[in-house]
Order: C-alpha cells, then sequence, then structure tokens
C-alpha cells in the first residue's frame, strides 16, 4: 500500500499470488446469486499487501462479469489494521455516488467468516498501468485533475472514514544502513515525528501515485486500492504520488507535477514536510535499487525546510 512493484519469490508469492481457497471462491459464486459460475481466475501483478485475483464469472442468465477479488491475507496487516475489508467497503459506498473512477462494491466479508480472510469483491475498471507515458504533459495533467476529483469528495460525518496517519507513528526509527546521506535521514525521521505544517480533514486516496492508476489508451479509467483512504490533508496525496514519480520519472517531472497541482487547485507552496513523511513511511522499502532515488528526495526536501 506504500510502495509497489517489488519482485516475490517463495512463501510470499504463494500467499499473494496463488489461487483463492474453495471458500472464497464459493463466497464469490453465493455473491452473484444461485446458479453462478467462475470462467476463470488469474492472479493480478501489483501491490504487496494483499492477494488480488480477477475473477471472471458468469451469472445465471449467462451474462459475464469481471470482478476483483482482494482478499486480506497478511497477519502482519491486519494486526495493525484489522478493518481494512470493511474501511474499503465503506470508501466504495462512498465513491459509487461520486464521479471519482473507482471500483464499484460488490460484496465485503469483514472478518473473513465466509471468504477464509477478510475480502472485498468489486466491480473491475478498464485499463492498465502505465509508468512510461508518451505524452508526459497530458499524463501529468490527468492525475492532478483527477487527484482534484477525490479532494472535492464531501464525506458525511456517518461514513466512517478514518483519519490521516503517517506510517510508524510513534516508532523509533533510523536511516537506512547504505543511504548516503544519513543526516538528512536523521533529519527527515525528526520531521516526521513532528506536527504537521497544517492539520486539514479533506478526502484523500492516501495511496494514490500511477501505479494505482488505470489507462486506456492516453485516458486515465480507473483508480483503484482504496484500502488507505483517510480525512487528511490533500498534500499527503500530493507527497505520495511525487515519490513515486521521482523514482519512475525523476524528479524534474515530481516537480512539474507539484506545480500542475499547485496551479490547479489554488493552494498556496507547497511543504516539504509532506515529502519527508511518505519517504519516512517507506522506510521498510529502501531497497539497493530504489534508495538512491530515495536519498536523492529526501535530500532536496531537507534542504526546503
Amino acid at each position: 500500500m506504500r510502495i509497489h512493484g517489488f519482485g516475490l519469490s517463495g512463501p510470499e508469492a504463494t500467499l499473494l499470488r496463488g489461487p483463492p481457497p474453495a471458500a472464497a471462491r464459493q463466497w464469490v459464486r453465493e455473491e452473484i446469486g444461485a446458479g453462478a459460475r467462475i470462467v476463470s481466475i488469474r492472479p493480478r501483478s501489483g501491490g504487496t499487501s494483499s492477494a488480488i485475483h480477477v475473477v471472471t464469472v458468469d451469472d445465471a442468465t449467462g451474462t459475464r462479469r469481471r470482478l476483483i477479488l482482494r482478499r486480506y491475507v497478511r497477519a502482519d496487516w491486519l494486526e495493525r489494521e484489522p478493518d481494512l475489508a470493511e474501511h474499503e467497503a465503506r470508501v466504495l459506498q462512498l465513491l459509487g455516488s461520486t464521479s471519482v473512477l473507482a471500483p464499484g462494491l460488490v460484496a465485503v466479508d469483514p472478518r473473513g467468516e465466509r471468504a477464509d480472510v477478510p475480502a472485498v469483491l468489486m466491480t473491475a475498471r478498464p485499463g492498465r498501468i502505465r509508468w512510461s507515458p508518451r505524452d508526459v504533459s497530458a499524463y501529468l495533467e490527468q492525475l492532478v485533475d483527477h487527484l482534484l476529483l477525490i479532494h472535492a469528495v464531501r464525506v458525511p460525518a456517518s461514513a466512517g472514514i478514518r483519519d490521516y496517519f503517517p506510517y510508524y507513528e510513534g516508532e523509533v526509527l533510523e536511516p537506512p544502513p547504505e543511504t548516503s546521506c544519513p543526516e538528512a535521514w536523521e533529519r527527515a525521521i525528526a520531521v516526521h515525528a513532528g506536527a504537521p505544517p497544517v492539520r486539514e480533514r479533506d478526502f484523500i486516496h492516501r495511496d494514490y501515485h500511477p501505479g494505482n492508476v488505470l489507462w486506456t489508451g492516453d485516458a486515465l479509467t480507473g483508480i483503484v486500492d482504496w484500502s488507505s483512504a483517510s480525512l487528511g490533508s490533500p498534500e499527503a496525496d500530493v507527497g505520495h504520488c511525487r515519490i513515486n514519480i521521482a523514482r519512475h520519472l525523476g524528479y524534474a517531472v515530481a516537480e512539474r507535477f507539484t506545480a500542475m497541482y499547485r496551479e490547479r487547485s489554488g493552494r498556496g507552496e507547497y511543504h516539504p514536510y509532506w515529502d519527508l513523511v511518505d519517504a519516512v513511511g517507506m522506510l521498510d522499502d529502501a531497497d539497493p535499487d530504489w534508495l538512491p532515488a530515495l536519498d536523492e528526495f529526501v535530500a532536496r526536501a531537507v534542504a526546503r525546510l
């Protein structure tokens, strides 16, 4: 839910990409209705926080549906956030009446009483993830425009959307062992432990970045992975998208994204706090391939404090 795309192997690959058990398949059929038949199930590549499968189903009338089955199989994630499936379902219900291009909720098993683990069944959005756009400006424009749609969602108190909190809040943290800029990381960790520059309670995706955005041709056609959606500062979304863009497309493109967001949102200067909090939230993903870009990102943010 923080950074995506690392390879899987061994038991983790089996847990996240292996076929859903019989209980989960039966739950899907029951939720579609009597006479439903599963045509195919295939794992979807991407995140490492849950098992995600594309399920093609025929209902009793022969109508074919393409659904997404998300199963929260990782005990460590459920220990920290036991209501992940229930919360994601609440978010999808909220978004169902908006123009945000989110999946539609089909069913939820909050505690895994029927599907073997907590699970969400949702409609599949069209499109594919695209990290290398042909037209960078148009790509950034759509990322910004859809982010603004998300931040414009009005959330009634009854929706039950949780408040934003930084990952690793209250934990003792240290710079990555192989970092080239330990002093910058020490400063980042100190900023992470402090108060944010402003407290806001707008609706945010919380994990908004190109790895959770789908494209059909050059058009943005879907936004997925809503389990971390929260009430907080829109700049938390900007920071998370910036850090992922910087890794894959370069820091200059991340700066273009931020400038475009500021222009279209009318918000003031972007605060480097959000870069640093997001970078610290990725400490468990600071592998050798990712670390040089992450070091640069942290050092640049510290220099702007």
